[in-house]
Parts: C-alpha cells; structure tokens; sequence
C-alpha cells in the first residue's frame, strides 16, 4: 500500500514538471529525450530541437565531447517561430536559473510527505497492537476474577488464628491486649459473614493481626497522626489507613455531650450521614465510602485518651454509634468493642452513646456492645433514657 501511494505520488509530481509558454498558457510542451552514448561514459540526456529530431531520426547519436575532437553542434534554431512547443533540457551538470529553486521546493514537499505517511501507517500499526494487548489484558483479568470468585478465599486455620493470638498476646511492648481480650475480638471476626467489614479506630501493635484475621474481608484503620499513618501505609501497603484531624479535647467532655443532645434532632441525629452532618462530635471528614459501608465490627482503640489537651475517643464512639444505627443493608447488627473502658471518658460516652443495655460483655479493659439499625425517624440514642427523662417529666 505504501508503494502504491508512493507511485501515485511521483506520477503527481512528473505531471507539475510541465512548462507553460508566456504567450499562451493552454499550450503544453514536448519532452524528446536523446541519449548519448560514449564508451566507457554514462549517458548524458540531452535536449534536441523537434524539427532535428525528426530530420535525424535515423542518424547516429551525436559524439560525445571526450572521445570526439571535433565538437558538433547539434542544437538549432526552431524556424517555425509561430510554435509555443519547448522543450526542456534534463541534465545533471546544467542548473538554469529558476530550476533550482523549483526542485527544492519539490524535494522539500516530497520529504515531508513521505514522513506523513510513514508516520500514519507507524501510528495505525502501533494503535491496532495496543488495542489486541488491552483486550487480551482484559480477558485474562475477567477469567481471573471468574476463577477466584468461583473458588473464593478458605477462611484461616484455627491452629493459625490460635498462634497469631498467642505471640501478639506475649509482646514485650506494655501497650498491648491481653490474650482473653483478643480472643473476645477474633471470635466476633470468625463468626462474621464473608466478607466481614471491620473498622479500627487507632493504629496500634495490634494492626497487622486484625488484618491477617479478617483476610477475607475489608478492614479499614484511622489514626490521628497523619505523618504516622503514611508511614505505616508505606511500610504495609497492603494496610488501608486514613487520618482524622479531631478538635475535641477531654477537658470538654461534658460540655461536648449535653451540646450533642441539645442537636439531636438536628445535627447530632442517631440515624444519619454523617458526612453531611455538623455535629461536633461527628467525624465528617473522612472519604466518602467510609460512610457508605455497612460495617460488621467496630474497634475503638484510638486516639489518645490521657491527659486534658487530649483528643479522646468522644467522636470515635459517637461516630461508631451512628455508624451501626445508619446502615441500610447486610447484617442490622453492628459489634462495637471500646478498649480501655475502665477510663472515665470512655465509660461516660460509652453510656450515653452505645447505651448500657446494648452491652454484652465488659471487663475492666474491654467492653462489647451490639447495636442495631434503628428507623430514620428515630431520636433517642438510648431507649432507657428516653424512659427516665418520661418519669421525670411526669414527676
């Protein structure tokens, strides 16, 4: 194909070639071409005269300058001076003025031309392999994920679960949980429905366990340093973590709880989307398919909790209350475990927000709630409370 478009386009050039009269513009002119033949020389084209050429027809080309020592002449005069007919004289050691602009212009076009479509026929070639590479690609990615989702992930040995627990229990740092404490949490973990969605507030020693536990399964952490999380995350890629900017302080405790059930048919709703929501208890900044996952497990471990100028874990369990009250689908039961309850911050929110008749197991360090999805239409975090605050009234 290139060869063709190649050919017709010399054809196109040999046609611009031609050479108008100045008088008449419609007359086109005769190109007679006589080779001259020397031994032991190229050929030289040279241009001859039409009424010479059909005189000496049948003559013997004219001698050549280097064998011959007497030089003929061979051009004449054309007598008809009535004839607009010229002819053109092709030859490579004579460049009449005028030509050789017409050339380089024509070697110029020619170039760039050919570059085109060189480039055009590359780009077509080049356009047509990717395509067959990405939907090659993009069979083998559908039969992978055929095959994978036919035959789906076996859940861990329990001899493996079991071990993982014993050396996370027996770490030599003091800010870790308890064997019992972790087994309570894995239990919740095994007995969930695959694919289990496991939210942990607080980056911890114990991060890497929950992820190995809940391999099936989505597990998502958020921690308050936002340079500790994106170092932990380049370490472990595999670790999906965010990092949350709190504003509460523990001194403010109070003051943030009685504000939250002043807005709670507004702002600080049981049952709402927290992304749009403007309480401040609430964690509204958080990426948006965090809010829109049903999570099965909750684990507040995180943030820090001691001291006045501390964040605490106010807006951790308020969030995670929301969280179990607000989803739409899959399991309407949410488990929500809160380490560190012994605490007088936890314990407080933990009444207030999970409510003690959610509670099902409790410790000095750990406490397990179960929460279930309420109407939207619901206005009371606690059922317990809203009886109370009837006698009350009515007294």
């Amino acid at each position: 194909m290139l060869s063709f478009w190649l050919l017709e386009y010399i054809i196109a050039l040999c046609r611009l070639i031609i050479v108008t009269s100045p008088s008449t513009y419609a007359t086109y002119s005769l190109i007679l071409l006589q080779p001259c033949v020397c031994p032991l020389s190229k050929p030289i084209f040279k241009s001859i005269p039409l009424s010479q050429t059909l005189q000496d027809s049948q003559s013997p080309p004219p001698f050549c300058n280097r064998r011959r020592k007497k030089k003929n002449n061979l051009q004449t005069k054309m007598k008809n001076s009535n004839s607009n007919t010229k002819l053109i004289l092709l030859h490579p050691y004579i460049q009449k003025q005028g030509t050789s602009n017409r050339l380089w212009l024509l070697a110029f076009v020619s170039f760039f031309t050919i570059a085109f479509l060189l480039t055009l026929i590359y780009t077509r070639e080049s356009i047509s392999l990717k395509t067959t590479s990405g939907s090659a690609a993009t069979m083998d990615t559908k039969s992978t994920s055929s095959v994978s989702a036919g035959f789906g992930n076996p859940p861990l040995p329990t001899t493996v679960i079991n071990t993982l627990l014993l050396y996370a229990s027996r770490s030599n740092d003091s800010y870790h949980m308890t064997h019992s404490e972790l087994k309570r949490i894995s239990d919740v973990i095994r007995k969930c429905s695959s694919p289990c969605n496991f939210l942990v507030f607080g980056l911890t020693q114990e991060t890497l366990l929950w992820k190995a536990l809940n391999h099936n399964g989505r597990t998502v952490f958020i921690d308050e340093n936002r340079y500790y999380a994106a170092y932990f995350e380049e370490l472990h890629p595999e670790i999906d973590v965010f990092d949350v900017q709190y504003t509460t302080k523990i001194r403010e405790t109070k003051e943030l709880i009685a504000s939250a059930k002043e807005q709670i048919r507004n702002e600080c709703k049981p049952v709402q989307n927290l992304l749009f929501s403007e309480c401040k208890l609430g964690i509204n900044d958080l990426p948006n398919h965090v809010y829109e996952v049903d999570w099965d497990v909750i684990l507040i471990d995180g943030p820090r909790g001691d001291g006045p100028d501390g964040p605490g874990r106010m807006s951790p369990i308020f969030t995670a209350g929301v969280l179990a009250r607000s989803k739409k689908g899959g399991n309407p039961k949410t488990h929500i475990f809160v380490h560190d309850y012994y605490r007088h911050v936890e314990r407080m929110c933990g009444d207030e927000f999970l409510c003690k008749e959610n509670l099902v197991e409790f410790n000095d360090m750990l406490a397990h709630f179960v929460l279930e999805k309420m109407d939207e239409n619901s206005f009371e975090f606690c059922r317990n409370n809203n009886a109370s605050s009837r006698a009350s009234a009515s007294s």
